[in-house]
């Protein structure tokens, strides 16, 4: 992978976790308000949700040069009898 592909992922994620934190951060803050009686418990639980996404989905961009993709190909033809074939 060179410098410039890594650059990217790593804006991607960090924009992708700003996102996540931001949208964790203001749905506990609304669950908190409106359902909780201002307990601070939903905040946090909003804010690991978004932190483990975009931990996840980062560390899945970052890996995805290394992953094993198969293509499969599915075809269906409906005669008189009704084929499914799967190759890979």
């Amino acid at each position: 992978m060179s410098e410039k592909e890594l650059g990217k992922k790593l804006d991607r994620c960090l924009a992708d976790s700003v996102v996540k934190l931001g949208a964790g951060l203001g749905l506990g803050i609304v669950f908190s308000v409106v359902f909780f009686k201002r307990h601070t418990w939903p905040v946090a639980f909003g804010l690991g949700m978004g932190l483990g996404m975009a931990y996840t989905n980062c560390q899945n961009d970052l890996r995805a040069p290394y992953l094993i993709q198969r293509n499969i190909k599915v075809s269906i033809r409906i005669h008189a009898h009704f084929v499914l074939r799967i190759c890979y």
